[in-house]
């Protein structure tokens, strides 16, 4: 595990010939998940690269103008509420140079998943249906679609078959269920290749979504 650009850095035992770009919830930083990578039990010659980035520092409005890391600031969680639109986009840019970087490395964007959990998660959605060229997949955990007014017009053709996966507890009170679903809905209307599952949980990750997550990252990145 090292400390690159940033980001925190999983290197495969064997050399890398896939990338999982994991975006962290808002407040946590890259740390919070890399647990998982010993956790999803993958196979020991898996070659996947995992990339844990840190959001930067800024003022939330959400949480009272506290600093606090984010991928982009919230007003409120919903329809309701005015987006960050320039700080979406940001993230959006710092996304793709993360993918960038993989790919110079030699690892193709059709081998890279952009995963992500809550705000990361809406991160992963926006970020990863707009990338230029094909992506392996792209996992949302407890988030939802945000700019969807823009989705249409911005979304690469090249993630039109895409796999894209949405996970959501149905006792979430953060982001509230509903939310997930209709972007689910939104999406599936977009003609995306979309799956959504629903777990007995709050706004967390359980031990059966492990699994869930396991056979997703296998079927984009893992040849039988």
């Amino acid at each position: 595990m090292t400390l690159e650009d940033n980001a925190i850095v999983i290197q495969p035992d064997t050399p890398a010939c896939a990338s999982v770009i994991w975006l962290h919830g808002l407040g946590a930083d890259g740390n919070d998940f890399v647990s998982i990578v010993e956790a999803l039990d993958l196979p020991a010659d898996h070659g996947i690269r995992f990339i844990f980035p840190h959001a930067p520092v800024m003022p939330v409005s959400l949480n009272g103008g506290m600093h606090m890391r984010a991928w982009y600031d919230i007003i409120g969680i919903g329809e309701d509420f005015p987006e960050d639109e320039a700080g979406i986009s940001r993230s959006q840019q710092h996304v793709d140079s993360l993918i960038d970087g993989e790919v110079k490395k030699g690892v193709g964007s059709d081998k890279i998943i952009i995963a992500g959990f809550s705000q990361g998660g809406s991160m992963a959605l926006h970020a990863g249906l707009r990338y230029s060229t094909p992506l392996a997949g792209v996992l949302c955990m407890s988030g939802y679609l945000s700019m969807r007014q823009s989705l249409a017009d911005q979304m690469s053709p090249s993630q039109k078959h895409t796999p894209v996966m949405m996970m959501h507890g149905l006792n979430d009170t953060v982001v509230d269920v509903s939310l997930g679903k209709h972007s689910c809905k939104y999406l599936q209307k977009e003609g995306l290749n979309l799956s959504w599952i629903e777990y007995p949980m709050e706004h967390t990750v359980c031990q059966s979504q492990l699994e869930d997550i396991r056979q997703f990252i296998s079927n984009c990145l893992i040849k039988a």
